[in-house]
């Protein structure tokens, strides 16, 4: 690519530029962008393109911007970086915008939107999908399936390839083939500076490295080329349990995560309150038509409110776990617009005491958030065989490694009040903390555990999630971004 010379980058000397928040500069940093990019690209103030480029899955994570771009090529990506590096402006780049973290996709200067990055293209004699940085997992399932053949993906409906996979990515198929982390070759990256190339393990092996995990710190991606694996039907599905079957779900949980040794088997069990009642909800999988005698055979004996699992596909076991939240009134569906905050903690295993501490702490939590408009409050446990982290062939910066295998546990709230962020923040901070001492008290050995990058809260310490890559992973964002570009947009920043 060649650069655009009026837009290189200004070269800074002592100390970075001050970030610019004046709107009229922020406004015309717009205009500028909408006459530099091709016709392949759009500039946004307003209107349905607007609407939906800022749009997300959780209105905590949705704000106004001055205006949206969708760039349609990565030299336009590049175009818009050097524009927006050499005028100091914040950005935000929003995938599938499916992350509970405000503004790390979403900004109120201006939003890259990447759905004009939609192709999925398989190529059946590498084994492999190209796939654009806008694409959501529902959409790769769907076209992959007449060839018989999936990714490590997402396990529930409307999840972003993007921001799934730069951070590391738990998938249905992680027991047999790893991360998502692990399944990409090949990302192509647009660097602060408007270059433009292909990484792989071979050519820039540090990059690859820190883009294994490592979300936006050097760059915006624009495709993935991901591994293909054979896939045809599956058997799953969902088992909603009442309140009285909450200490056998919680043995079999325990029993399953402990034993299993069934890569083609997984599970996720929630514990939820919702609308003035504690249930559980498991997720069961497993890679062919019907499962191995026994390995399900506890979760199906326990008296449950529905049970439909099935004989399927993939894709309609991922729609099985919609991420929008509805309601039924008047005979009428409605959608509900939610804020929202994950959190997580690790541990070594998911033992009966310490799945007993998270259904007391959804039990104690859970009629008081509903008082202050919360929708739900749910922990999920989600086991993976220990051999999970060992399946990469390559380090990547997350996860860092860890002596013992690891597991996480989510907590995730819903509610509908914007005067409630804060509290709701401070409560599942409070209650992940708790889960932890547990877990510590225990005797596991999860002091210095990498936490889940994916699912944790926004003011995480990087330390915390990458552990001693830390150093390294500076390093890198310093050779290929210098003068901080990419820490003009949100997320974790090294």
């Amino acid at each position: 690519m060649v650069l655009f010379p009026p837009l290189c980058l200004v070269l800074v000397t002592g100390a970075l530029a001050t970030v610019v928040t004046d709107p009229r500069v922020i406004s015309e940093t717009c205009e500028t962008i909408a006459t530099a990019v091709s016709s392949a690209s759009a500039v946004h103030f307003s209107g349905p393109s607007y609407e939906e480029n800022i749009r997300h899955w959780a209105s905590s994570s949705t704000q106004r911007a001055t205006c949206s771009l969708e760039p349609g090529t990565a030299s336009d990506v590049g175009i818009a970086l050097q524009v927006l590096g050499k005028n100091r402006i914040p950005f935000a780049v929003k995938g599938g915008g499916h992350t509970l973290n405000p503004g790390f996709s979403s900004t109120t200067d201006i939003q890259i939107a990447m759905s004009r990055f939609s192709e999925i293209v398989y190529d059946p004699k590498l084994r492999v999908v190209t796939v654009g940085a806008g694409v959501i997992w529902d959409d790769v399932y769907a076209a992959l399936e007449p060839h018989g053949v999936t990714v490590v993906g997402g396990r529930v409906s409307g999840i972003g390839v993007a921001g799934f996979t730069l951070g590391g990515g738990y998938s249905w198929l992680t027991n047999q083939y790893g991360l998502a982390v692990d399944n990409t070759e090949s990302f192509e990256l647009v660097l602060p500076n408007g270059t433009v190339f292909d990484v792989t393990e071979s050519s820039h092996p540090d990059l690859f490295f820190g883009l294994r995990g490592g979300y936006n710190n050097f760059g915006i991606v624009t495709k993935f080329i991901l591994k293909t694996h054979p896939q045809g039907q599956i058997w799953g599905g969902i088992v909603v349990y009442p309140e009285t079957s909450v200490d056998q779900v919680t043995r079999a949980t325990a029993h399953f995560s402990a034993n299993n040794e069934d890569p083609k088997a997984q599970i996720i069990v929630s514990i939820n309150y919702a609308a003035g009642n504690l249930f559980l909800v498991t997720t069961l999988f497993y890679d062919n038509t019907d499962p191995a005698p026994g390995v399900f055979d506890v979760f199906l004996d326990i008296p449950a409110l529905v049970k439909d699992v099935n004989t399927r596909s993939l894709l309609s076991l991922v729609h099985c776990g919609k991420s929008n939240v509805s309601l039924h009134q008047g005979g009428q569906l409605w959608l509900i617009s939610l804020s929202g905050v994950f959190s997580t903690m690790t541990v070594t295993k998911y033992s009966v005491e310490l799945i007993e501490a998270a259904i007391n702490e959804t039990i104690h939590w859970g009629p008081m958030l509903v008082a202050s408009s919360a929708v739900f409050v749910s922990y999920s446990f989600t086991p993976a065989m220990p051999t999970v982290l060992k399946r990469s062939s390559a380090p990547s910066a997350w996860p860092p490694m860890h002596k013992e295998p690891i597991v996480p546990i989510v907590l995730s709230f819903g509610w509908t009040s914007e005067f409630s962020d804060d509290m709701m923040h401070g409560l599942i901070r409070q209650s992940t903390s708790t889960l932890f001492d547990k877990a510590v008290s225990l005797g596991q050995g999860v002091k210095d555990a990498p936490l889940y990058s994916n699912c944790a809260l926004f003011d995480t310490p990087l330390e915390r999630m990458y552990g001693n890559n830390v150093e390294r992973l500076r390093k890198i964002k310093n050779q290929v971004d210098p003068h901080r570009v990419m820490n003009l947009a949100g997320g974790f920043k090294f």
